[in-house]
């Protein structure tokens, strides 16, 4: 045998055999096929196809095909013009090519493979189903591919039992939970999914899952004593259970328990194996919570040193704006500053946090971060303001007139920003000794003003 046929049949099993296979693959070993018996126009023809299917030059790989096809139409000529046209999107000569393949191999499963993902891509779920069933036959791991083009096709059904033999066969999956809760929400048959996920809890009463999924049910579909009562089971099940309080602050919340869910909270707050997005919800009730009962600051106080550590950019934003509800500035701006350690370009936190430094006589701080900010944002006029407000307040008159004089031109529609900056200017102009101009702006601010 020659090298080039050599090359050839290396190439034919990469390209017609899966990826895991290769290493099960003996080159040496007398091909099983009859391509070693052809004659050496039909080698050049389907070498020269191979090639250009590698470089992804799908159309000359069709014309050396056709032309070994015309020399002898054995299977694999169709299987690589089927691949070939489906590559170029012409379906409906790839459906031909790869039929004929079929039918003159019909348990080759890498065929119907291809048949398969043409159908997949046109979306003809019905041809898609026929081709599948003859799949699973060679890998049952297709069944669950069916499981999803019953679900395409309405035949939800179909699709249940399926999915009901794939877990009595292999367990629970959460690929197939996310399929059957496809259907359930699909046919609004919340009553079913429930009576599923009690069948599962009551076939294995240890699994703490099992009752968190069905708390969650209960809870979604507006059953919340129902959800009480599961989440106090688990609790019985699983006394030191942390996910459980993730449901239950809640519960304890509604039925005014307060001492209960703020005891909840703090677990699920330092319970290091539950996530940091769910962390930031809890946190997020228990400032909403705080905010309207002041007298368990202190819990809030004690939680939040707790976590310094896994506090995220929402939830110090949160703080920030609780603790600027309760006018304490300084700690307001602590979280807005710890929360741009996260977000650093956050536009909407770096205002708040300019606005404080001002209020608190910070201006140092509030020109330097003002004007870090003006070149992340060099259009937005506030911080432009910021920046002039600081330099008057450091009696740095020209400095605040430049950065005001150059925020006026960015300034859209804003009566009210507007008769800032020029009562800003006067103010600039009279430190700067220039009266005349003083009074020019203080008179373009008032006649704004009273336009109000």
């Amino acid at each position: 045998m020659n090298k080039k046929f050599h090359i050839l049949i290396l190439l034919i099993g990469m390209l017609i055999l899966p990826k895991t296979t290769y290493g099960q693959v003996d080159f040496n070993q007398k091909p099983t096929d009859d391509l070693g018996n052809v004659e050496d126009q039909f080698q050049e023809h389907f070498f020269e196809a191979l090639k250009q299917q590698g470089i992804e030059n799908y159309e000359r790989a069709i014309d050396a095909l056709l032309k070994c096809k015309k020399l002898d139409d054995k299977p694999v000529v169709y299987y690589q013009l089927g691949k070939n046209y489906n590559k170029l999107k012409n379906f409906g000569a790839a459906e031909d090519a790869l039929k004929r393949a079929v039918s003159k191999e019909p348990d080759n499963e890498w065929y119907l493979d291809e048949l398969y993902d043409v159908y997949n891509q046109q979306g003809d779920t019905k041809k898609a189903i026929r081709t599948v069933k003859q799949l699973v036959k060679y890998h049952p791991d297709y069944r669950q591919d069916l499981a999803e083009l019953y679900i395409k096709n309405k035949d939800y059904k179909d699709a249940l039992k399926l999915l009901d033999e794939l877990d009595k066969e292999f367990g629970i999956s959460a690929d197939r939970d996310y399929l059957r809760d496809q259907i359930y929400t699909l046919t609004g048959r919340d009553g079913d999914r429930i009576e599923n996920l009690k069948e599962r809890l009551d076939s294995n009463p240890e699994n703490e899952t099992n009752y968190l999924a069905l708390i969650y049910r209960f809870s979604e579909t507006g059953e919340t004593e129902k959800a009480y009562e599961t989440a106090q089971k688990l609790l019985e099940v699983h006394p030191q259970s942390k996910l459980v309080h993730l449901a239950l602050y809640k519960f304890y919340l509604d039925k005014n328990e307060t001492e209960k869910a703020i005891a909840s909270m703090k677990v699920v707050l330092t319970a290091p194996e539950i996530n940091a997005d769910a962390k930031t919800k809890v946190l997020n009730d228990f400032i909403n919570f705080v905010s309207k009962n002041p007298e368990y600051e202190k819990d809030l106080v004690d939680v939040t040193a707790l976590i310094d550590e896994n506090k995220s950019f929402q939830t110090l934003v949160e703080l920030a704006q609780y603790y600027l509800k309760l006018d304490d500035k300084p700690k307001a701006l602590m979280y807005f500053e710890d929360a741009l350690k996260l977000e650093p370009t956050n536009f909407s936190v770096i205002k708040d946090a300019l606005l404080l430094q001002i209020d608190l006589n910070q201006e140092e701080k509030a020109i330097a971060k003002s004007e870090q900010a003006l070149e992340l944002f060099p259009g937005q006029p506030i911080l432009y303001l910021i920046n002039g407000v600081a330099h008057n307040k450091m009696q740095h008159a020209k400095k605040a007139i430049k950065s005001l004089e150059t925020g006026l031109d960015y300034i859209i529609d804003d009566p009210k920003m507007e008769a800032d900056f020029y009562t800003q200017l006067s103010l600039a102009y009279k430190l700067d000794n220039n009266n005349s101009k003083s009074q020019t702006f203080a008179k373009k601010a008032a006649a704004l003003t009273n336009q109000d």
